[in-house]
């Protein structure tokens, strides 16, 4: 069977060619009962639209282009997960990339999108302004997600990471731990250096007279494990462990479970972000949570809103507030708690 064309299409609803171009389109000029008809018509001959040609009526692809860090692990899943689902109500279709092996592998994404999205989402440690105005067309819109960038010219949606951290540091301390070490996670990432704020402000505040504690990490579960024997290799082990991510606090669990510690009895432990299986592992983990899904989803529909109405001034910050969820790795019977309750005068 022969593939069905516009002019088929046509002919089969009664209409001119130009009728069913606007139709299908989203164009203006044809009645709701024509409008109607024409899908009918085009659903029974199974008539696809070519994209090229469709790109050249409307000027738009109707596809959105991700950035991210990395594709592993169950944060960016959840994240993909709110992208795409608002992608979809919208009708739009994801193109999703990584820039894992640094900033000449984020610009050649970058470039590969160029044309083929009618914007993006990106999340980066590689972002500055001079690099997106190297790599990035003016006339792309943006949004940025947990970016230190202040642009006039690009959109950004963070998470209060400085608040969460801030507020689980400062509830492990009234829960009785007596210190906290904090399992820190890569340099130069923009969510780790603001939770390490967070906890450094808390400790500041809280718990004055105690020693600052920070360990290196790299938001995997390996580098939480290694933490985690390297805590427990010293002569004085710590009452809690804050890692800056639920990827490493789990490997520390592990960590401790290989060794017989008990947690929480000898040794608090609690993370960042909430993914799924925070509240799956033994003892359930205590973690500030981040609705990632919504992050998702939020930063979709910006970008959405920036493609519907291209005069409006995107030059704006957005910060999406996080919550305590205590667990059983913290021994607290403290279900949640909101950053706000965090003294906000210590906030850089």
């Amino acid at each position: 069977m022969a593939t069905a064309t516009i002019k088929d299409v046509a002919r089969e609803a009664r209409v001119s060619v130009a009728s069913v171009s606007r139709a299908l389109n989203g164009g203006r000029g044809v009645t709701a009962e024509t409008s109607e008809r024409i899908r009918e018509a085009a659903a029974r001959l199974r008539y696809m639209p070519h994209a090229a040609a469709r790109m050249l009526i409307t000027r738009r692809s109707h596809t959105i282009g991700a950035l991210l860090p990395d594709l592993y692990g169950e944060f960016f899943s959840e994240l993909i997960r709110g992208i795409d689902l608002a992608a979809r109500a919208r009708g739009l279709h994801l193109l999703v990339s990584s820039s894992h092996d640094g900033a000449e592998d984020a610009a050649a994404a970058l470039r590969s999108m160029q044309g083929r999205v009618d914007g993006l989402l990106i999340m980066s440690a590689h972002l500055d302004t001079a690099f997106l105005h190297a790599n990035l067309p003016a006339s792309v819109p943006a949004v940025l997600l947990n970016s230190a960038v202040k642009s006039s010219s690009y959109a950004v949606l963070n998470i209060d990471n400085y608040g969460g951290a801030y507020a689980m540091v400062r509830h492990l301390l009234e829960a009785g731990r007596s210190d906290v070490t904090f399992i820190a996670g890569p340099a130069g990432n923009f969510d780790a250096q603001q939770r390490e704020l967070g906890y450094r402000a808390a400790m500041a505040k809280y718990a004055p007279h105690a020693p600052l504690d920070v360990v290196p990490g790299d938001f995997n579960e390996e580098s939480g494990y290694l933490a985690g024997q390297q805590l427990l290799a010293r002569k004085q082990r710590p009452k809690a462990v804050f890692a800056a991510n639920d990827m490493m606090a789990v490997g520390c669990l592990y960590a401790f479970k290989d060794a017989g510690v008990d947690v929480p009895r000898e040794i608090a432990l609690a993370g960042f972000d909430d993914i799924p299986i925070a509240r799956y592992v033994t003892p359930p983990l205590s973690t500030v949570r981040v609705r990632i899904v919504d992050l998702g989803r939020s930063a979709l529909e910006q970008l959405a809103a920036m493609l519907e109405e291209p005069g409006q001034d995107a030059a704006h910050t957005h910060t999406l507030d996080c919550e305590i969820v205590a667990r059983g790795t913290c021994g607290a019977n403290l279900t949640k708690m909101s950053p706000a309750h965090a003294d906000s005068s210590s906030k850089k």
